[in-house]
């Protein structure tokens, strides 16, 4: 991915866009806090917005009121920005019941919840992307924003591996499982690993697109290499 941001579009601004642009992207680079781009349904205003992302080339969190417009607005913004990493953050409840108590009936409904797991995956990627991409685009529902990791704590919590480093292939497994990965030595699927022998497999928990094989000698690490996760081919070592 580009680490400065660029639009992949053949479009250029038309009628009050090249206004409302430069007007945006004057302030904000005169750090001007707070500004209103009015504009009815259709005129263009995430083209706009787009433009003033690619001038100022900075980190952009776009925050709508559900999800179906997240998932549109993501959608925009992929096409717009293709070389760049345009992000996925809703809440990843399918279903969420609160606690609640009924005084008439005298009774108690516990709180119950069912998470959507792919969601999950791209509230990770998400995640690993503020932490390690200097340009990224964050498209993400309201409710989504509470009781969300930070990615400074996301960032104390990473393991980082070299090859040629030493490193207990025991305390390793214990490293993973303390950042919530689990074993599963059948099924490595995202947030989980498996250990045959020697060798370590890792799944990332923000991507089923790869893995991660970590070969130790002894407790030195011998190779890493990264696999695609379908195929198995080698992708880069």
């Amino acid at each position: 991915m580009n680490k400065t941001f660029s639009l992949t579009t053949e479009m250029t601004p038309k009628g009050d866009q090249a206004k409302s642009i430069e007007e945006l992207t004057n302030n904000i680079l005169q750090g001007v806090k707070s500004q209103v781009l009015l504009g009815a349904t259709g005129t263009g205003k995430t083209f706009t917005i787009a433009n003033v992302v690619a001038r100022t080339q900075k980190k952009t969190l776009v925050i709508v009121h559900n999800k179906t417009l997240a998932a549109q607005l993501y959608s925009e913004f992929k096409e717009l920005f293709k070389n760049n990493k345009v992000e996925y953050f809703v809440s990843y409840f399918d279903f969420y019941q609160p606690e609640a108590y009924m005084p008439r009936t005298d009774t108690y409904i516990e709180k119950s919840s069912v998470a959507n797991e792919e969601i999950e995956m791209l509230r990770l990627s998400t995640i690993n992307s503020m932490v390690n991409e200097p340009a990224v685009i964050v498209v993400a529902s309201v409710a989504s924003i509470y009781a969300s990791v930070s990615p400074d704590d996301f960032d104390v919590y990473r393991v980082i591996l070299t090859t040629g480093q030493t490193r207990s292939l025991k305390q390793l497994q214990y490293d993973l499982i303390r950042l919530q990965f689990h074993r599963n030595n059948i099924d490595l699927k995202p947030g989980t690993f498996r250990l045959k022998g020697d060798v370590l497999e890792i799944a990332p928990g923000h991507s089923d697109e790869y893995t991660i094989r970590i070969s130790f000698y002894g407790d030195t690490v011998e190779a890493i290499v990264t696999l695609d996760a379908l195929t198995g081919e080698v992708r880069q070592k």
